[in-house]
């Protein structure tokens, strides 16, 4: 018994190192005739990539997976997700390497190898960058006039990886002359280019179109208009127009015969007069139709005038009394006033509510009846019209010496109302 035991305990460590590598070699035995490899074609994807950030190369395909999974459960490239992570600390601008996960997509399944495991990556922060509009007609055709073109913004912004966006010279309108000589008026999509004219991808321009108008003459001809300028809007409450001017009267346009007949007269831009409270001064464009053009000054200067809308109101006032002496007593033949004030509506407007007072002058009246004309001391651009009555009667006493504590019987006239 005690060789027995002696014998199991010799060398034991190496003994039980063997057994584990028996056992270990027999499971991968065992999973290897158990496991199957499949070729595939599993997109790669991305996680977690930062919106900033932009990936400039492809992340291709897993094309070998190494799975386990039961003789009922059917397999295909579809049975698998691979992914990426572009987080934190991957995340930069140039190349590295990063970890290709592949996951299986019915639990069933299980993953043991795939291919690659490892892929480059190259990622640049995307910025935003101004750059201006051009645009480009190409080869025109014999015969034709062309005129320079005109467009509604003179820039616009271009977004991606900074690498590419620095290669962005300008954006491009590309429009094609018509051998027919059609006036172009259109939208037109715009294409970031660089330098030499060849097309930058993987850019966004915004906004993404221009609106294009070129006048295409084939037999040009000249005529003089009248300019008629164009208004919109309303002037604030209590203003309205009174004139407008325009400087010259007349301009000369060009365009084909056909196209020059239908035009009457050069219109402006809309001028805005909208809340306007004073006299308005521009330098408004000429709003001619496609394929007519200005000769020489395409602007032309417009004066709108403005003017108070006039009225008359009618207020009650209550009457307080100019130069009373504090020894007299003073008795008014009425306590109220009609009076009709005029001027702008806007002026009129602002009395609305107030407390309003017409005055009658007693300074220097003696004792007795005196007939007092009504005054009112107004704010700029407010006239009294009429009075009712025009007059008051004032009736002033004899001088009081007052005693001592005693209130003074000077101003006895009556209070203020509102209108």
């Amino acid at each position: 018994m005690t060789r027995l035991l002696a014998f199991v305990v010799h060398h034991w460590p190496l003994k039980v190192a063997a057994l584990v590598l028996a056992t270990l070699l027999y499971g991968i035995l065992v999973i290897s005739q158990d496991t199957r490899q499949l070729p595939v074609q599993v997109p790669i994807a991305s996680r977690n990539q930062p919106e900033d950030v932009a990936l400039l190369t492809p992340l291709g395909d897993i094309t070998r997976v190494r799975y386990f999974a039961p003789d009922d459960v059917p397999v295909t490239s579809t049975s698998f997700s691979a992914t990426v992570d572009l987080g934190a600390p991957v995340v930069g601008t140039g190349t590295t390497t990063v970890n290709v996960d592949v996951r299986p997509n019915d639990p069933r399944v299980e993953v043991f190898e795939w291919e690659p495991r490892r892929i480059s990556v190259t990622m640049d922060k995307i910025v935003t960058r101004g750059v201006p509009v051009s645009i480009a007609t190409g080869e025109v055709p014999d015969g034709l006039d062309v005129r320079e073109p005109e467009f509604d913004r003179e820039t616009v912004q271009v977004r991606g990886p900074a690498l590419t966006v620095q290669r962005v010279d300008r954006a491009e309108a590309r429009v094609q002359i018509q051998p027919a000589g059609i006036d172009i008026n259109r939208d037109v999509v715009l294409t970031p280019v660089d330098a030499q004219g060849e097309p930058v991808l993987g850019v966004d321009v915004d906004p993404s179109v221009v609106h294009v108008r070129i006048a295409v003459l084939t037999n040009g001809q000249t005529r003089t208009v009248p300019v008629t300028p164009v208004l919109e809007g309303s002037p604030a409450p209590g203003f309205e127009l009174a004139s407008i001017a325009v400087d010259p009267l007349a301009v000369t346009i060009e365009g084909d015969a056909d196209e020059l007949a239908a035009v009457t007269a050069a219109s402006t831009v809309p001028i805005s007069l909208e809340g306007a409270t004073e006299t308005i001064e521009r330098q408004a464009a000429l709003a001619l139709p496609v394929g007519v053009l200005p000769v020489g000054d395409a602007t032309v200067a417009v004066r709108v005038t403005l003017r108070p809308v006039v009225g008359t109101r009618t207020f009650s006032a209550g009457i307080a009394l100019e130069g009373a002496l504090a020894d007299r007593a003073y008795t008014l033949s009425t306590s109220q006033v009609l009076v009709t004030l005029g001027g702008s509506v806007a002026d009129l407007d602002r009395l609305e509510g107030r407390a309003f007072n017409v005055e009658v002058a007693v300074g220097g009246l003696g004792p007795g009846q005196h007939e007092v004309p009504v005054t009112a001391d107004l704010p700029a651009g407010l006239t009294l019209d009429t009075a009712s009555p025009p007059s008051v009667t004032v009736t002033v006493g004899e001088p009081v010496v007052a005693s001592p504590g005693a209130p003074s019987p000077g101003t006895a006239a009556s209070p203020a109302t509102s209108p």
